[in-house]
């Protein structure tokens, strides 16, 4: 889309980018210490705690990776976002209660700060700080690349500077998360959680009536499914519900996407900052409604744009991941499309800045402790940190060739492999030991990237996984197994090796 075409939809971005400035700016002011930096000052409440999960959690993966996933298998792609009503109150039953509760007695300021503190053990602490950064970079990139291909679509840069364009607008995309991350950290970030929070959900309603109401031409989902079930492209194998892919690659984005939630540090970091613990009884409510919301824009688009492909309105798309950009500026008014194309940079905004923040908690903060060398000035180290990690998930965005989902999927399994069993095992069982931890962390860490890169074609003959069989779940189940394995066979008396605050912790 040429600049002046659509002038209102340019117009809104540039707003939303000028304001998320001025956060940043009113945030650096506040910014004064590092408990400011990584925890926002612990000074926040119910509301914003549960937009700032769903902020965090919902990205550029859902908001473009998803209906570009679902363009290309079929509604199989659901069984990701199948969970999430349930995932909300997994997370805040089983994990954050006692996050939050270490954070009252110890320094807790991440996550590899709670392994820490539950394990005694620099090994475990070294291992998750390394498996934050490694998730961090993938999951970032995923962002940028998302980011760059919405700025491709609303600014019309390909069209200006050709294959270049790619590279240009997530250069573009690394300047404005550095704006106000570097300034504000985790008070910019919460803070600007509250509004892109509330307006993804605004969006995900919208744009699903709207999608409704174009592509089933007054019928509703029936008229959706009609034109794509009749249609050569699509047909009916598309509708079932694996969609074209194997049963275990859908049942795998499931088990991956409703256990490993259980790791993800950009959702657990939030309940650190949470002010009074006794609000975690209603967190998962406010999760689960706000994410249900979101998750409308996966469903209207992904299956809008199909029918439209299948019905003759809309060219078969050559790159997936412009699903979502071809649909709002094809076949949404433009204010309409301003606001969603708002939405989708708030998502994207929103977990960027998390995940740099935790990604130079990991590089400043954990390894050097878990190392025995903690740096002196943790917040003047950490802005520096958020530019080297900016800039190399901006490498990872720009040399990846496959789907944004795709690349979510890696980070997001990362994240569950390595710490899932560690923290939602380790917190409510007290037999659990270091060793059991390390074995399980490493276990999830090496068969995640190890198996990830044999898919992707490095040294191709040694990809052992069967046709359909995601890494992450076999990462995911390792890690569990091994966790559980190293615990009978290391096991000790329960709370023989704890800390008495930890311990009193894991009792409540």
């Amino acid at each position: 889309m040429p600049f002046l075409d659509r002038p209102a939809i340019a117009g809104v971005a540039l707003g939303y980018f000028a304001l998320l400035l001025a956060i940043g700016w009113w945030a650096a002011r506040r910014t004064r210490t590092s408990r400011d930096f990584f925890i926002a000052g612990q000074t926040i409440g119910l509301l914003v705690t549960g937009l700032a999960t769903t902020s965090a959690a919902f990205s550029g993966f859902v908001f473009l990776g998803g209906p570009g996933l679902t363009y290309r298998i079929g509604v199989g792609s659901f069984f990701i976002v199948l969970s999430v009503g349930f995932t909300s109150a997994l997370l805040c039953w089983s994990v954050a209660k006692r996050l939050r509760l270490l954070a009252e007695v110890r320094e807790v300021y991440t996550i590899p700060d709670a392994v820490a503190a539950r394990y005694r053990s620099r090994a475990a602490t070294a291992l998750a700080a390394v498996a934050v950064l490694i998730g961090t970079v993938a999951y970032l990139g995923a962002q940028l690349r998302a980011l760059g291909v919405l700025i491709e679509a609303i600014f019309g840069t390909r069209r200006l500077l050709g294959e270049g364009s790619l590279a240009v607008a997530v250069g573009v995309g690394v300047a404005l998360v550095l704006a106000y991350a570097v300034a504000g950290g985790m008070v910019a970030g919460v803070y600007t959680d509250v509004l892109q929070g509330l307006v993804m959900m605004a969006a995900g309603v919208a744009v699903f009536a709207y999608a409704l109401w174009v592509a089933g031409e007054g019928e509703g989902l029936a008229g959706i499914a009609g034109s794509i079930a009749g249609s050569e492209r699509f047909g009916e194998r598309f509708l079932e519900p694996l969609g074209t892919v194997p049963a275990a690659t859908a049942f795998g984005f499931l088990f991956v996407f409703s256990v490993g939630v259980l790791g993800q540090p950009q959702m657990l970091h939030k309940f650190y900052m949470l002010r009074d613990p006794r609000q975690l009884r209603w967190l998962p409510l406010v999760i689960a409604v706000s994410q249900s919301l979101c998750v409308l824009v996966w469903l209207g688009i992904g299956l809008a744009v199909p029918a439209l492909v299948a019905q003759g309105r809309l060219a078969p798309l050559a790159d997936a991941d412009r699903a979502a950009p071809a649909f709002l500026l094809g076949f949404v008014p433009e204010l309409v499309a301003g606001v969603a194309f708002t939405a989708v940079l708030a998502a994207i905004m929103s977990t960027a800045d998390s995940f740099v923040n935790l990604g130079s908690a990991a590089l400043v903060r954990d390894l050097p402790r878990a190392l025995g060398r903690p740096l002196a000035d943790e917040l003047a180290w950490g802005r520096w940190a958020v530019v080297g990690i900016a800039l190399a998930a901006a490498g990872v965005a720009y040399v990846y060739a496959d789907l944004i989902a795709l690349l979510g999927t890696f980070a997001f399994g990362t994240f569950g492999a390595a710490l899932a069993p560690a923290l939602a095992v380790g917190l409510n069982w007290r037999r659990v030991t270091a060793a059991a931890a390390i074995a399980s962390m490493a276990t999830g860490i090496a068969l995640n990237v190890g198996l990830e890169l044999l898919g992707q074609g490095f040294l191709p003959a040694l990809d052992l996984l069967p046709e359909g069989v995601l890494p992450s779940v076999v990462a995911l189940a390792g890690s569990f197994t091994v966790l559980f394995a190293v615990t009978w066979w290391t096991g000790k008396p329960e709370g023989d090796d704890l800390d008495d605050d930890v311990a009193a912790v894991m009792e409540m």
